[in-house]
This record gives C-alpha cells, sequence and structure tokens, in this order.
C-alpha cells in the first residue's frame, strides 16, 4: 500500500470521527432500558423455570454485551464529544461489566499501538506465539502456551479469571487518578452486589447474574479473539510494522447476521475501527460501507469464523497462522534431534 494511499485512507475515514449526541442517547436508552428489564424479567423467571431464565440470560447477555461496546467507545472518548463525559459514563458502564475504566482505556490504548507488531506484544492482546518461538519454548512453556489457547479455557475460565480477578487489581505502574477508579469501580461493583444479595437472595442474585456474566465474558472474549486470529492475518517486526496496514489487514471484517451485529455494537467492522479509533460504534458500518477500499478487507462470516479456534501460533516464514497439527513433524524432528544416540 502506498504512502499517499495510506494518508487518504485514513482521510477518508476520519470524515465519520465525529459523535452524534441523539444517536448516543438513544443507543444508551435502547441498550441499558432492554438489559434492566430483561434482568428483572429473568429474576422474575426463577419461580416459573430456570430454563425459561437461562433463556432470558442469553439475551440480557447480549444486551451486556452492547453495554460494553458503550464503555468501549467512551475509553476512545468517541461515545460523546465531551471527554468528562465519556469518562463518568465510561466509569458507570464499567461497574456494570466490571471493567475499570482508566485501567482498560491505558491497555487498549497499547493494544491499538502495537496491535500486529511481534516485537511489542504482551498489553491488551491475546498471547500469540510464533512458530519458532513455540519450538524455542521449553516443555512447561509449551503446556502453558496450550492451555491457554485452550478453548475451554479461553473461553470458559477466561472470562472469570480476567473481568472477575484481574481487573480488581491495579496494574504496576498505574497512575493515582487510574488507582482511584479501580477502587471506585470494585467499590460501585461490591456495593450493587451486596444490595441486590440483600434484597433479593444472594442465590437467586448468582443464578441470574452468573449466567449472565459468564454467556456476556465468553463472547466478549471470542469477538475480540476472532477480530485479529484468522489465517491470511497480519504481524510484523517492529521494523517493518505499518499502523493502517495493521489495521485493514491484521483486524478483521466479521459479518454477522444484523441482529448479532446491532447487539455487539458493529464491532465487526473492526478494521475501521482500527484505523480510526475515533469513530463511534454506530459510524462504523457507514464509513465501510462509503470507503472503497475497505471493501477488500479480510472478511469472515459467522460459519467461517468457527476455523479461527484452530489457529493457534503464527507461522513467520508463510505470513500466516497455523495449528498444533501442523507443526507436529517439525516438534517430532525437534525431539529427534535432541534424543542422545543409544550406544
Amino acid at each position: 500500500m502506498m504512502e499517499q494511499n495510506k494518508k487518504n485512507l485514513r482521510k477518508q475515514v476520519a470524515v465519520y470521527e465525529k459523535s452524534s449526541l441523539p444517536a448516543s442517547i438513544w443507543q444508551l436508552l435502547n441498550t441499558l432500558i432492554p438489559f434492566f428489564g430483561l434482568w428483572v424479567l429473568a429474576y422474575n423467571s426463577l419461580s416459573i423455570s430456570y430454563i425459561l431464565t437461562i433463556g432470558i440470560s442469553v439475551i440480557a447477555a447480549g444486551f451486556l454485551v452492547r453495554t460494553f461496546i458503550i464503555f468501549h467507545d467512551c475509553c476512545h472518548h468517541s461515545f460523546f464529544r465531551n471527554r468528562k463525559a465519556n469518562a463518568i459514563l465510561g466509569t458507570i458502564t464499567g461497574i456494570l461489566t466490571v471493567f475499570p475504566y482508566n485501567q482498560w482505556q491505558h491497555d487498549h490504548s497499547v493494544h491499538h499501538a502495537t496491535s500486529s507488531n511481534l516485537d511489542k506484544r504482551g498489553t491488551g492482546d491475546i498471547w500469540v506465539l510464533t512458530v519458532d518461538e513455540y519450538l524455542a519454548s521449553t516443555p512447561w512453556e509449551r503446556l502453558k502456551y496450550r492451555m491457554y489457547r485452550n478453548p475451554l479455557v479461553m473461553f470458559g475460565l477466561g472470562p472469570i479469571y480476567v473481568f472477575l480477578l484481574k481487573n480488581r487489581f491495579n496494574r504496576n505502574g498505574a497512575r493515582l487518578n487510574e488507582r482511584i477508579n479501580t477502587y471506585v469501580t470494585n467499590v460501585g461493583i461490591l456495593t450493587i452486589s451486596a444490595v441486590f444479595c440483600l434484597t433479593l437472595g444472594w442465590k437467586q442474585f448468582l443464578l441470574v447474574q452468573g449466567p449472565i456474566f459468564l454467556i456476556s465474558g465468553s463472547l466478549g472474549i471470542w469477538l475480540f479473539y476472532v477480530q485479529h486470529t484468522f489465517e491470511d492475518s497480519y504481524f510484523e517486526e517492529d521494523k517493518h510494522w505499518e499502523y493502517v496496514k495493521a489495521a485493514v489487514e491484521g483486524s478483521s471484517f466479521y459479518k454477522l447476521p444484523k441482529i448479532f451485529q446491532w447487539l455487539t455494537g458493529n464491532i465487526g467492522y473492526h478494521h475501521v475501527h482500527h484505523l480510526s479509533p475515533r469513530v463511534p460504534n454506530y459510524k462504523l458500518e457507514q464509513a465501510h460501507n462509503n470507503t472503497l477500499p475497505l471493501q477488500n478487507v479480510p472478511t469472515i462470516t459467522l460459519a467461517t469464523s468457527l476455523s479461527s479456534l484452530k489457529f493457534r501460533l503464527w507461522d513467520e516464514q508463510n505470513k500466516k497462522f497455523v495449528g498444533f497439527k501442523e507443526i507436529k513433524v517439525l516438534v517430532k524432528k525437534q525431539k529427534d534431534y535432541l534424543r542422545p544416540e543409544k550406544a
């Protein structure tokens, strides 16, 4: 991609960066009101059938994912034009989604600045090893990586560890305002949980909130995973890494059915979001449709995205993701080479 073309592409998308107050308010209303309504409905359904409760919780989880997208936009200062308004709403929605606003904003900003950069991995992204790194790892490191990339661990235990445990603590080097925001978020979560447990009963609270949390958490990790883990993605060493290429080639266009696209706040247009994080979620589709060069970005569908589960390692030689099975021969050769010869 020529340098001039990159500049033009960013300029074309930049015109969609201004948020609309009526659109933002409307999204708040059509997200939070249904979420709270479904939560109450799920609670009332406990006396009828827990299967019904689970069914309602699945829908409520979709609205919690949509709430997270609002939180996500606030972190990019794209939901409102006023920074303070973004910070206030971001903290409130962060309590609802159990994410500390300032802390996640920092890590996510690093993710945007380093996405697909092989020399700057480790903050705000999913753990990715190259084939060579995996072959050079110890058996214990390989086991840890295999466990981490196991779907049951990543999408099952992942939400519990990251959202409930990791998010409760400040990172090393966090500034005072970030630390205070984490404490405020933690107190907010504890207060709301305590009120619900005391008024509704702790069992009833967990029976409703538990499924909503686990389902929305798994969906959130899945969305983040699939938007950067597809066969012909983009990864480069720092000296060859380019921001625009990382955005349009290293972030997928996840073409979802309209209802899922709506519930996930258009985050499937991830290439547009990485190209210009200041574009509010409700303008991402418009930016994609009206920007001709973006029509040819890597596209995955609900069906084809499932194949990403087999992609575990980045093959630097062939510039694509591969699975453990595809490097089985290399691992065997390595073991044979290291095995001492019999006398």
